[in-house]
């Protein structure tokens, strides 16, 4: 029975993993379609308006549509399992792709300046406003809607490319709002120059963007510590502090993708064989996992407890403590994530 439960959850998280996967290749071919009719629309607009702000939102999108693509290149290539050049997964190519698009986007925003520059030398003609700012509009609604729906995908599948892909896509509605109202000024007051300013303003919003996005991705393949996710395993196993398992420490985790690789040493009691350790160690593992319902493995490395927690160790068929057990205090993260162990 045992056995069947187990075989029963592995196919449910397999199932979920295989449904993950489908949505997040979805939401990707979505971005990308819907990217080129909003960059095909944007261009259209620029063309029969002529406006530098029109010009800078057009821009963004094609960062968007090439960023779409490398996005469904990097959501296609982390769905590979692990293999023997790869034993930790393919997952770590969504950093690279979203520190690609955060690149892009500040390539844009050089671009927006340029033209800001040329604009306020040599000036420029607005027309056509009113088609113009309905296109625009319309173009940032259907972003709006894009957006929030890369987002939630992205969260529910727990992939980075989508998130930092409906962030980008979030900010580009926010520019062609801006953009609206700053036309609407320039069409009721006639100061030609709000239209280049405006582009500027968006230039610096997508470098702030651009930057958001490449610190994040470095972070991610520098294996910077992600404390939101060790605080979830230490929740966990505090839970199951007590008869064996006395004390974590040297806790590591990281995140590939949607999997997590999970690290930490398991102190328990010196004269457990290492049989008895193990198997204690798999089955903990096994159930935090599960508890902590992520797609990865945790890991662990038994070290004997060299009679160092007698105080907090409550096992109640001990024949080495050297004092009694006087109560369990809460794991901190101070203590799981250090290294070493005391030594009496």
């Amino acid at each position: 029975m045992v056995g069947s439960g187990a075989a029963a959850a592995a196919v449910t998280a397999a199932d979920a993993a295989a449904a993950e996967a489908r949505a997040r290749v979805r939401a990707g071919l979505i971005s990308l379609v819907v990217g080129a009719l909003i960059l095909a629309a944007k261009f259209w607009a620029y063309r029969l308006t002529g406006s530098t702000a029109i010009l800078s939102d057009a821009l963004e999108s094609i960062v968007n549509v090439v960023a779409a693509v490398f996005a469904l290149g990097g959501i296609l290539f982390a769905a590979q399992p692990a293999d023997r050049n790869h034993p930790y997964g393919h997952g770590k190519i969504e950093f690279l792709s979203a520190a690609f698009e955060g690149g892009l986007i500040a390539f844009a925003a050089v671009m927006i300046i340029y033209e800001v520059i040329r604009a306020l030398l040599y000036g420029s003609e607005v027309r056509a406003l009113d088609v113009g700012l309905a296109v625009v509009l319309g173009a940032g609604i259907g972003n709006l809607l894009l957006g929030w729906y890369l987002l939630r995908t992205g969260r529910a599948a727990r992939s980075l490319t989508l998130i930092a892909d409906a962030q980008h896509v979030l900010a580009d509605f926010w520019t062609s709002l801006g953009i609206v109202v700053g036309l609407l000024l320039v069409r009721f007051t006639g100061i030609w120059w709000l239209d280049p300013v405006i582009a500027a303003v968006v230039a610096l919003n997508l470098m702030w963007t651009g930057f958001r996005l490449v610190r994040h991705a470095a972070g991610g393949l520098l294996d910077e510590e992600d404390t939101p996710l060790l605080l979830r395993v230490l929740g966990v196993l505090d839970r199951r502090i007590g008869q064996g398992v006395i004390r974590v420490h040297h806790l590591r985790a990281i995140r590939a993708g949607r999997f997590h690789h999970v690290n930490a040493h398991l102190v328990v009691p010196e004269f457990w064989s290492v049989d008895r350790a193990h198997e204690l160690a798999e089955s903990l593992a096994e159930r935090a996992i599960a508890e902590l319902a992520v797609e990865g493995e945790l890991v662990f490395h038994t070290d004997p407890c060299h009679r160092a927690y007698c105080a907090m160790c409550d096992l109640d068929d001990c024949m080495v403590r050297r004092e009694p057990f006087r109560g369990r205090p809460p794991l901190t993260l101070e203590e799981a994530v250090q290294p070493d162990m005391p030594r009496l």
